[in-house]
């Protein structure tokens, strides 16, 4: 890409910049079923075609990998561990898998990512680490659970509990504050556990508490962060940081046989650089928090439809009868229903507000009619 083109994309308003960056195919509306959806920021994309000059050594030894893993250190102000992934459940499973041997257990929510969405995956990499769920209304893991399921039975007939694993944002969007984080550090730590954070929206839940990095994670007493960058603004890559750095030890091993060494980790590492040095990495996730809340204002009032849960990062799930919820499909609109059989919607960093406020009037329409319904 030409540098003024870049130029352009960095001015250009988030509506267009898909559309510019893909002229010679239709452009497919917002739906908001996913934040997976959206495309490239151009913060990334401008890092990656920089990246694209020339040759550098392979399997990270490059100097895009080096100067990425840096920029993580400075951001969370602390000489952490730093490793690229090319996805989320891998970097989940191969950093719970640092955590645990065979005979272990891990202690999650019942809604976690890693429980319901990663087709085993934290099992397969840790060799059969079993993974304790506790239930929660909420999707957030509470310190008391946490204590039951450590201490309920201790015999060797039962998997040792070794790490505790929170999602954050949570699958149902909500945000741990940092006393909250803390107490479950207190917990983890009283009782020789690891705590590990599923950061695959972590962006998103720093732009909402207006909080360092730092401040969420390490400070608060967890040990081991997966940083996503997909939902943040980058085709593929997940960042893992080791805050306690004696868990990483031969990590790279892993990370090796798992298939996620790329020989090419500059295009993986680059991307980081976009972000992180620009700030896009916050301000995109404030963007898709932002339009989050425009739903959310938007549909006050409307009889019959409310969000399901308390809406804190980049998601709404739309309570609403089936009828409502049928009506939106068919007037276009794409959503999941796997969580309390609600209508899902995630905004992206590209999130279009104009198609925000369609998703509203659409609501309105069918809330409505429902209502006026003998």
């Amino acid at each position: 890409m030409a540098p003024d083109m870049r130029v352009d994309l960095l001015e250009m308003p988030r509506s267009r910049q898909t559309e510019e960056m893909t002229p010679d195919f239709p452009q497919e509306l917002q739906r908001f079923a996913s934040d997976n959806y959206a495309g490239v920021c151009p913060q990334a994309w401008a890092a990656m075609a920089a990246a694209n000059i020339g040759h550098a050594a392979a399997y990270g030894e490059d100097n895009w990998t080096a100067r990425a893993a840096n920029a993580f250190r400075n951001l969370f102000e602390t000489n952490c561990d730093v490793y690229f992934a090319f996805n989320g459940t891998a970097a989940n499973a191969l950093a719970l898998s640092a955590l645990c041997q065979s005979f272990h257990s891990v202690i999650c929510s019942s809604v976690a990512h890693v429980e319901t969405d990663e087709c085993g995956a934290p099992e397969f990499f840790s060799n059969g680490s079993k993974l304790l769920v506790a239930a929660g209304e909420d999707g957030k893991l509470a310190p008391q659970s946490v204590r039951a399921l450590a201490t309920g039975r201790s015999d060797i007939h039962f998997p040792k509990p070794s790490a505790v694993t929170i999602t954050q944002a949570t699958e149902t969007g909500q945000v741990y504050s940092i006393g909250e984080i803390k107490a479950l550090s207190a917990v983890c730590r009283e009782l020789g556990l690891r705590l590990h954070m599923d950061g695959a929206r972590f962006a998103n839940a720093c732009a909402t508490l207006e909080c360092a990095p730092a401040e969420l994670t390490w400070k608060a007493g967890v040990d081991v962060l997966c940083f996503g960058g997909t939902k943040n603004g980058m085709a593929v890559g997940e960042a893992i940081l080791f805050f306690d750095r004696r868990l990483a030890e031969d990590f790279e091993y892993r990370c090796k046989q798992a298939g996620q060494l790329a020989s090419k980790m500059r295009f993986l590492a680059a991307p980081w650089l976009g972000l992180l040095e620009s700030g896009a990495w916050l301000t995109n996730a404030a963007h898709g928090n932002a339009c989050a809340r425009r739903l959310e204002s938007g549909i006050k009032g409307i009889p019959g439809v409310a969000p399901m849960f308390p809406v804190e990062a980049n998601s709404v799930f739309l309570g609403g009868s089936p009828a409502v919820l049928e009506g939106l499909r068919q007037r276009g609109w794409r959503f999941y229903t796997f969580i309390g059989a609600g209508g899902r919607f995630m905004f992206a960093w590209d999130a279009n507000p104009a198609r925000v406020d369609a998703l509203v009037a659409d609501i309105r329409d069918l809330g409505l009619a429902e209502c006026k319904r003998p």
